[in-house]
């Protein structure tokens, strides 16, 4: 329990945190009542950057921290449950995993906001913690422990549509009016969404994975669709929790698959029907509103020719002389 003098220090620092944040630049923007903030070339809102400060003052990494990185909907409640049934596979069966009563952004917590659900994790065996988080914005003990770091990215034409109907769902649960697709294009092409822009956020922990490719997994969401248990070996090696012959032989990876795939997460009653954060004010969200089509390409289905060819040219100029292509 937070004696009292650590409130009264937590509760100093938030005031500060907002009074810094009322001084940056900010945009009324995709139709959620919160502002965006511009803070060191990123855009927050204010729950996400004061949970970013805080986390920069106040998480003490461990080597043996597992952290799973991200920008919104590029894959991350996938990554959670794949790496979450992989460190656990010995604790639980297929019958007893909490992935069947939770949802996964409930099972792996942030770090922006989750600091005393990760230590009691981190006691029951579970080192793994999120993040939307830029690289440039990770706490400095994270580096310093030498923990291991997983990326998740996807094309940003993806990322986009997902983005886009995820927020226009958030709005309709809120009551409020979803932005139009060409509007909310324009915000995303000038990087101005959560976490944005996109691209600055890709390349942070790319050249990150190139520096340090022992410590930083860097992975490509359509890779992961297209061959999943090829790299689920991966992961789990990175992690440091292989699967033995034995396990491969008896098919341990593929059960781990099966369990975590986007028709079976979504057909659970608690991604159907629970919410995540209740309780929790505005950060409170329907579950549903976080499982959607997990396809690669759907894009097409709602991008003009020109909108998907400015999008592809972005990302070139972006990414070029990087060595990175998605």
């Amino acid at each position: 329990m937070e004696s009292h003098i650590e409130k009264q220090n937590r509760d100093v620092l938030q005031k500060s945190f907002k009074e810094m944040i009322s001084t940056l630049p900010k945009e009324n923007c995709w139709g959620i009542p919160e502002a965006l903030y511009q803070y060191q070339g990123f855009w927050l809102t204010p729950p996400f950057l004061q949970g970013a400060l805080s986390a920069q003052q106040q998480f003490q990494a461990q080597p043996t921290d597992i952290i799973l990185c991200s920008s919104p909907r590029t894959g991350a409640a996938w990554l959670k449950s794949l790496t979450f049934a992989t460190i656990t596979r010995t604790s639980y069966n297929d019958s007893t995993t909490p992935l069947l009563s939770k949802m996964p952004h409930d099972v792996v917590p942030f770090m922006e906001f989750d600091h005393a659900q990760f230590s009691t994790n981190r006691h029951l065996g579970i080192p793994l913690l999120a993040t939307h988080l830029p690289y440039s914005f990770l706490p400095r003990s994270i580096i310093d422990s030498g923990c291991k770091l997983i990326y998740i990215c996807r094309d940003p034409k993806d990322t986009f549509v997902s983005l886009h109907h995820f927020i226009a769902r958030y709005n309709k649960s809120q009551n409020t009016q979803p932005v139009q697709l060409d509007e909310a294009f324009e915000l995303f092409y000038e990087g101005v969404n959560w976490y944005g822009p996109y691209w600055d956020h890709v390349l942070g922990y790319w050249k990150a994975s190139l520096e340090h490719p022992d410590k930083l997994l860097f992975l490509k969401y359509e890779e992961l669709i297209e061959d999943t248990v090829l790299y689920l070996k991966k992961i789990a090696e990175f992690m440091g929790y292989p699967f033995s012959s034995e396990e491969q032989q008896q098919g341990v990876p593929e059960n781990i698959v099966q369990l975590c795939s986007f028709e079976n997460l979504n057909g659970l009653e608690v991604n159907k029907t629970g919410k995540h954060r209740d309780g929790q004010g505005d950060l409170a969200m329907e579950n549903n509103i976080f499982f959607r089509k997990g396809k690669v390409g759907d894009w097409k289905n709602y991008l003009t020719t020109e909108m998907a060819r400015r999008l592809d040219q972005r990302t070139l100029e972006k990414f070029r002389d990087s060595g990175l292509s998605v």
